[in-house]
């Protein structure tokens, strides 16, 4: 099957091939027609499946031409994945005459109500910068014919729920409902059974499975020859473009540091920096300025680089899921992609806990040079703040990133200014 068989216009089928793109993924395949028919759906997909155009372009061919007020929302977990989504909105509407925007915290509100003012049909949103526009009476959603919740497992994960419910009542009981997700765990089907009516199921990928693109593997090494081994492996298999992941925003930071002293361009990525830092630091990445970037988990969902060759695992997650998300970013939309593990003895059941959840061994590679050495002991991990016994809130610095943002409605300060907004999803970011 090809695009010219999705029943797309001339205009989508045009930006779809200057993409240079010819045939539809699985979940394009899957979505597009039902999306078109203007059935509520329920899709789950794997990421880097093309998910984001599966929505995007159905959806841009049911709005059509412009309308009076938004006719379109899509809600995502994160503000780097609402510039993402926005990106696709406008590189595939590029031969539409549709107006769209990505309105989300850690920045100026008032550069987002002036576009609002000038009209806008395709509203791409954080839950929480969503809702301030509401509140102050910046955003009309009356006129809303199609929603699309974006990573809903995420939101989720991320403690949304109580928003979305309350972006929820503030939309026309008419309208077209789609929901994505990369599984379809019991707490997505309690929030598609409230939302979702006579839905069609779709789900291209089983739950915590990894891409059959990305090639993994495990080099076990020594804690203090880590950041060594990295820089042997960049500089040596001379890779242009790498994203390492890390545990802390500090450990990030720290990283990013020693690989620039090792002659290594690199840029660091986390809640603790700000929106335009973060927009830099992804910016010179994705044009080769900087071959490395080093992220924490949070910060990088969303992320959606393309042909993105290789990922580190520098750190293995807390949670076993997280891994799968991780190597997620390489491998995407049919490339291939690699996936290394630098694990120390002190990390040994993290990856007992990774291969159970994939239900397979991943493969072992020794580096010569960089064995490791048996009369290391292992370390106790340092638990995450929000999950020590009796561990107490800190009042002055930065909130553990493993914590979900504040609820909507619990605000300390900034009440009713314009920029306050700002203020919870600022807090927000800090725990990204």
């Amino acid at each position: 099957m090809n695009f010219n068989q999705l029943g797309l216009s001339a205009g989508l089928l045009r930006a779809v091939e200057e993409q240079g793109y010819s045939e539809p993924t699985p979940i394009q395949r899957e979505a597009i027609p039902v999306i078109l028919s203007g059935r509520d759906l329920m899709a789950a997909a794997q990421t880097g499946t093309g998910k984001t155009a599966g929505f995007t372009l159905p959806l841009l061919e049911r709005l059509g031409e412009r309308g009076r007020g938004v006719r379109a929302l899509i809600l995502v977990p994160t503000r780097e994945l609402a510039i993402q989504v926005e990106e696709s909105v406008k590189t595939y509407g590029k031969y539409r005459p549709l107006r769209s925007i990505a309105i989300y915290g850690g920045v100026s509100i008032n550069p987002q109500i002036s576009a609002l003012r000038r009209g806008v049909d395709i509203l791409v949103a954080t839950p929480g910068r969503l809702l301030d526009h509401a509140t102050q009476g910046t955003v009309d959603l009356s006129s809303i014919e199609v929603l699309v919740l974006d990573e809903a497992d995420r939101m989720l994960d991320m403690g949304f729920i109580r928003d979305i419910r309350k972006v929820l009542a503030l939309l026309p009981a008419k309208r077209q409902n789609l929901l994505f997700s990369a599984t379809f765990s019991d707490d997505i089907r309690k929030l598609a059974r409230g939302l979702l009516h006579d839905p069609a199921m779709v789900e291209v990928a089983r739950r915590n499975t990894t891409a059959e693109t990305v090639a993994q593997v495990v080099h076990f090494v020594d804690r203090h020859r880590k950041r060594e081994l990295l820089s042997w492996l960049i500089g040596s298999r001379n890779w242009r473009q790498v994203l390492v992941f890390t545990r802390t925003k500090h450990g990030a930071n720290r990283l990013a540091e020693q690989l620039e002293r090792d002659g290594l361009p690199s840029a660091a990525i986390h809640g603790n920096k700000s929106q335009g830092a973060r927009n830099k630091a992804l910016a010179d990445f994705k044009s080769g300025k900087a071959r490395v970037l080093v992220a924490t988990d949070i910060a990088a969902r969303g992320l959606d680089i393309d042909q993105l060759p290789h990922v580190v695992n520098y750190e293995l997650p807390n949670v076993p899921e997280d891994y799968v998300h991780r190597i997620g970013r390489t491998g995407r939309a049919g490339n291939e992609g690699q996936a290394m593990s630098l694990v120390c003895v002190d990390e040994h059941k993290l990856l007992r806990d990774i291969e159970k959840l994939l239900g397979r061994e991943l493969p072992r590679e020794a580096i010569a040079g960089f064995e490791v050495d048996p009369t290391i002991k292992a370390e106790p991990l340092q638990k995450p703040r929000s999950q020590q016994r009796n561990a107490k809130p800190r009042s002055h610095a930065p909130r553990d990133e493993n914590r979900p943002e504040r609820p909507a409605g619990r605000r300390r300060f900034g009440g009713g200014k314009d920029n306050a907004g700002g203020n919870r999803e600022r807090r927000a970011a800090r725990s990204r």
